[in-house]
């Protein structure tokens, strides 16, 4: 099938499939013309992709993990260097919360600080000179 066939098989846009491809996450063969041929397996390759792509995985990972993949969803056997690969994802991904959280706690001190102050005017201007007045 053609690239345009697997996009509205799948629901992912001839772009994102072009880009799996250099990612090395998807394969197709070149006709005599040029066009990118895929075979059947393609449509379950792309949803397994976009499964583990929803999981957080980056396409290195992906593309670590995706020959041992089963069905759709898709299961993965629990071998040790996969469970190592998708421990240290889930670490990151732990990580990033933890900015995250930090960031967001420290944002809302600062927005509940300015709702306090809310009608104040820093720094005080003077209407006649209109620079900031020493407190």
């Amino acid at each position: 099938m053609r690239i345009g066939e697997l996009s509205r098989r799948t629901g992912v846009n001839a772009h994102q499939l072009r880009y799996y491809e250099a990612q090395g996450l998807l394969e197709a063969d070149r006709r005599a013309n040029g066009y990118r041929a895929y075979d059947e397996s393609a449509v379950l390759r792309v949803r397994q992709i976009r499964h583990l792509l929803g999981a957080g995985l980056s396409s290195e990972d992906i593309a670590y993990l995706l020959p041992c993949a089963v069905g759709e969803a898709p299961q993965l056997p629990g071998c040790p260097e996969l469970l190592s690969a998708m421990r240290s994802r889930l670490q990151r991904l732990d990580d990033q919360m933890e900015r995250l959280a930090q960031s967001r706690a420290a944002l809302a001190d600062y927005v509940d600080a300015a709702e306090r102050m809310a009608g104040e005017s820093y720094p005080p201007f003077d209407d006649a000179r209109e620079e900031p007045v020493p407190a």
